[in-house]
């Protein structure tokens, strides 16, 4: 495999080096720069070029920054280095951070901003960035997301090809010849040719304004995206990629599930089961500190850390670019899962359309002109690391590569192989194959297929390839097509909502979504954003496929943020809230699957750590079974498994599949049970708790006034405990079961420490002691699990409970709570589940003003998916909840959805319902059963019901709660009763 990298070809080699802008440089110093990918490690850059380097190394690039820059401070943001860096600007030190040798130090997860000052700055001219980069050990390199040189609201991307070089040379820093000579001039523009675009050069001006797409289902913008968090994704669950809409080039980033860095191997460390008895000893007597240095050493997983779900790579578009475009729009059909860009240069118009197929599990692409041979497109796929592009049979090009991963030991590439396949079906015009790119000429339409697998699975994932896009090219695009959009529909209109309308209806997505953030209301962009959570679990989740990880499917990087991993003490399963109440019960079906993956692997741990019998999950996990603590101290949290067990009931409430529960769910939650029956221990007052504990990543303050983390029943803790062990119990007692087994979890339960609602402040406690919180405003709110996405706490139910989980609730948000994507989308669960539309309300609109990008991804920051999934969760929790025993209708209706309509939602039982409402009150509704069982419905409007228009005996058996038998296949009316 050929190394990324190739030398500059430009008048470089003869250029002369400058002491400030002028001096002489030898042609030897200035051959020595070579060309790298940036975002990028230079040690991942492909072959053995700088494979094992540590040290110095610098980059280089030009930018042209615009004439009306002039005299404005400008932002340069270079994603993150890895380890330290000292950044230039034309010569001129504009910011470092870490410290280089001999005093080293590396921040390679800090963000790179710095200040350049006006006087630094050379307006309406060609300027050089440069940036010394020094790392101590891994793969060195800079990094991230977000390279780009900002003024204002303007900005220049910066990712692309950048000057590379090893050694260390302070001259470097500054311009090698006059930046004013036609020489200079020459340089910059020629390096600056594999960027995205030229980072400053004139762009193409945009007239005309188009108009809206009909219907109301269309994320559209009136301008291509500039950054990935600007794209729109399509996926299939299994393939996905992020559009960007531009004219030249055109960006299309793309992902394949299985892309991931690491390999299968036993991380247990049989030290933990020693350790355990001292660690508890420890916690109980208060020695946290002693338990903690004593738990990192001994109790961590080996290694202690995942590694990063990574991009599969790019295909680049290359157009002819025009100086002025007519009537541009890109969309997203979230109806027909395809993502469209139009517009009209020189007298034709220009379309292009993508969609990600499942029947036929590859992405198509058409261009189209209305004028004929007026397409022409150069395509070729790139990778910034680990493999490159090549030229195949026909009209046929592929990316192949295999991830760089030594084995611990031997030292084996263990990295899993891959092949992305592009396949060009021109009509008319001609076709040119050469080095990995496809140059088509003159042609009416170009329809593309691509096609990506790995060797995750055991195939071999070039003949995998070649057998979807053989089999899709016998298909015209119109099936192609019409096969996508009827499987994609089949999902996506099982729902329908309408939470009213606004002035800004007809207006693009991102200029609604900025008025939002301005203080304005829009509730067909809170109903479209619902309805865009419902098309991202369908795009990052199909069955048999994996689950949606920490960014569902989409993710640009090669070191993703939190490693894009599957976080299981909170992210993984917020994924998943919605989709059973937002009927795509199927794609919550990767999630059983994925745990499944996880028993085996589950088990060694329970066994090796903790001498437990069932299987145990941690904080996070990988594509390779990884179920040990990582990360730090923080991720002895053996509960992970115990709250993933829960979605597995859900399915069976929701569906009242009994094979399933006896099949599939039961044997995961008795598997789950069993761990916790074991790990619970006597604390000191007799009481069963679990030890070692955490509230997750929040911090208490001890009597002594230190400050801990590690601790025993933490209040989440037994709220999972209660969870899983009250559901195993009616699990087996529905299957008539292990009678014997659910006796030993009733005795368990009524031993579990119980929670507590402090005597100081009447707040439901976070910890089995009254402690303190360093951080009142802290991200997680774990200790309300029993609220919600438990059971254990309802407002009728338990009224104390819940009155002291108000107060913790409100307690939190004083203090600035919420401040993240997911965090700010859970609270509007809490809220809904206490019944205050207002409140719920107030987070919805919190959730797009803060914590939403211009495309309607959730940031954390950065872009995380789980607050997508959950804002999602918590508009349907404001409309429908059937957790306590009844379908609740209309739980927590704000007054700015006053008149509306939800169609498909559906509820625990196995049914379905559909509401109209105007005034803030039901007008009518229908639930439809899956199965014959009692039906118990909760309103504020009192109800009469209805079959084929003729009264059902209904009972009251509480006050607002009707009940009535129904049966398997029915639908039924419900009306205000006279």
């Amino acid at each position: 495999m050929k190394p990324f990298v190739s030398p500059i070809v430009c008048g470089i080699l003869a250029a002369v080096w400058a002491v400030g802008a002028c001096g002489a440089a030898s042609e030897a110093e200035e051959s020595g720069w070579s060309s790298l990918r940036v975002p990028g490690l230079w040690e991942k850059a492909g072959g053995d070029a700088w494979a094992g380097y540590d040290g110095f190394a610098w980059y280089r690039c030009f930018v042209r920054v615009p004439e009306d820059w002039q005299g404005r401070p400008l932002a340069l943001e270079l994603g993150t280095v890895d380890d330290c860096d000292e950044t230039f600007f034309n010569g001129t030190r504009v910011g470092a951070t870490g410290t280089m040798p001999p005093d080293y130090a590396g921040q390679s997860g800090a963000v790179r901003r710095y200040t350049v000052a006006p006087e630094f700055v050379r307006p309406g001219a060609w300027n050089l960035i440069a940036v010394r980069v020094y790392d101590g050990g891994g793969d060195g390199g800079m990094t991230g997301a977000g390279h780009t040189l900002r003024c204002g609201t303007e900005r220049i991307g910066l990712k692309g090809n950048w000057q590379f070089r090893t050694g260390d040379d302070a001259a470097w820093a500054r311009w090698p010849v006059d930046p004013g000579s036609k020489k200079g001039r020459d340089m910059a523009e020629e390096s600056s040719k594999g960027f995205e675009s030229i980072p400053g050069a004139e762009g193409v001006v945009f007239a005309g304004q188009a108009a809206a797409p009909e219907g109301r289902t269309s994320l559209w913008y009136r301008k291509p995206a500039e950054e990935w968090t600007d794209a729109l994704p399509v996926g299939n669950g299994r393939l996905g990629a992020m559009v960007f809409g531009r004219i030249r080039p055109e960006r299309i980033q793309l992902n394949e599930e299985t892309i991931w860095d690491g390999y299968e191997r036993d991380t247990t460390n049989p030290a933990a089961l020693e350790a355990l008895p001292e660690v508890r000893r420890l916690l109980f007597e208060g020695e946290n500190q002693a338990a903690v240095d004593l738990a990192g050493e001994k109790m961590m997983g080996n290694p202690e850390r995942v590694k990063s779900y990574q991009s599969l790579g790019d295909l680049t578009l290359l157009l002819p670019k025009p100086d002025k475009v007519n009537g541009y729009r890109r969309a997203l059909d979230l109806a027909t899962g395809i993502a469209s860009t139009e517009y009209a240069a020189g007298g034709v118009r220009f379309e292009r359309e993508v969609f990600s197929s499942a029947p036929d599990q590859v992405i198509v692409m058409r261009l189209t002109a209305d004028k004929p041979g007026s397409v022409d497109v150069r395509a070729t796929l790139e990778r910034e690391q680990d493999a490159e592009c090549v030229s195949l049979d026909g009209n046929r090009i592929a990316l192949e590569g295999r991830i760089n991963c030594p084995h611990h030991e031997t030292g084996e590439n263990m990295g899993l192989a891959f092949t992305c396949h592009l396949l060009a079906l021109p009509t008319g015009g001609s076709v040119a194959n050469a080095d990995g790119t496809l140059d088509i000429r003159g042609a009416d339409e170009v329809i593309l297929l691509l096609a990506a697998a790995s060797s995750y699975r055991g195939t071999d994932p070039d003949a995998a390839c070649r057998a979807w896009l053989d089999a899709a090219a016998g298909k015209s695009y119109a099936q192609l097509r019409e096969a996508h959009v009827a499987d994609h529909r089949a999902l996506f209109e099982r729902v329908d909502l309408d939470l009213g309308t606004s002035d800004a209806e007809g207006l693009p997505t991102d200029e609604r979504l900025e008025l939002m953030q301005a203080g304005g209301v829009d509730p067909g962009l809170v109903a479209r954003y619902f309805q865009y959570g419902r098309y991202l679990l369908m795009g990052s989740s199909r069955p048999g496929d994996l689950p949606a990880n920490l960014q569902g499917l989409w993710n640009e990087h090669m070191n993703a943020p939190w490693n894009s991993d599957y976080h299981t003490n909170i992210n993984l399963q917020m994924n998943y809230w919605p989709a059973e109440v937002a009927n795509l019960a199927e794609c919550h079906l990767p999630l059983i699957d994925y745990m499944d993956s996880l028993v085996a692997s589950g088990q060694r741990t329970a066994t090796v750590h903790y001498g437990c019998r069932g299987w145990v999950v941690h904080h996070l996990s990988d594509l390779f079974g990884f179920t040990t603590p990582a990360d730090g101290v923080w991720g002895i949290w053996p509960v992970g498994a115990a709250w993933l067990c829960q979605h597995a009931y859900e399915h069976y409430l929701f569906t009242g599949d009994d094979a399933f529960l006896a099949e599939r769910a039961y044997p995961l939650m008795k598997g789950g049970a069993l761990f916790m029956l074991d790990f619970l221990v006597e604390d000191p007052q007799g009481r069963l708790v679990t030890n070692p504990s955490h509230s997750p990543e929040n911090r208490f303050r001890m009597a002594d006034g230190t400050v801990s983390m590690f601790t025993y029943a933490a209040t989440m803790d037994l709220m999972i405990v209660h969870d899983l062990f009250t559901n195993c119990i009616e699990a087996s007692e529905i299957l008539r079961t292990d009678e014997a087994f659910r006796g030993e979890l009733k005795e368990a339960l009524a031993r579990l420490a119980p929670l507590q609602i402090s005597p100081k402040d009447g707040r439901l406690q976070e910890w089995i002691e009254d402690y303190e919180e360093p951080e009142p405003g802290h991200r997680h709110m774990s200790h309300l699990f029993g609220l919600h996405p438990g059971r254990q706490i309802t407002l009728r139910g338990t009224p104390e409970l819940a009155a002291a989980a108000r107060k913790s609730l409100e307690y939190r948000l004083s203090h600035g709570g919420g401040h993240t994507g997911w965090s700010r989308a859970w609270i509007i669960s809490f809220w809904a589940r206490f019944e205050d539309a207002g409140k719920a309300y107030e987070n919805v609109l919190a959730l797009l003003r803060k914590a939403t990008l211009p495309n309607l991804f959730d940031t954390h920051p950065p872009f995380q998916i789980d607050g997508n999934f959950g804002g999602t969760a918590g508009i349907a929790e404001m409309l429908l909840q059937s957790h306590a025993g009844a379908i609740h209708l209309l739980p927590a209706l704000p007054d700015a959805w006053a008149t509306g309509h939800a169609t498909g939602l559906c509820a625990r039982g196995g049914f379905e319902v559909d509401m109209a409402w105007a005034g803030g009150r039901l007008a009518s509704g229908t639930i439809r059963s899956a199965s014959a069982r009692p039906c118990r419905v909760r309103s504020a409007t009192p109800l009469a019901v209805l079959e084929n228009g003729q009264p059902v005996p209904i009972e009251h058996p509480e006050p607002e709660v009707i009940a009535f038998q129904a049966a398997a296949g029915a639908a039924y009316e419900l009306a205000p009763a006279p």
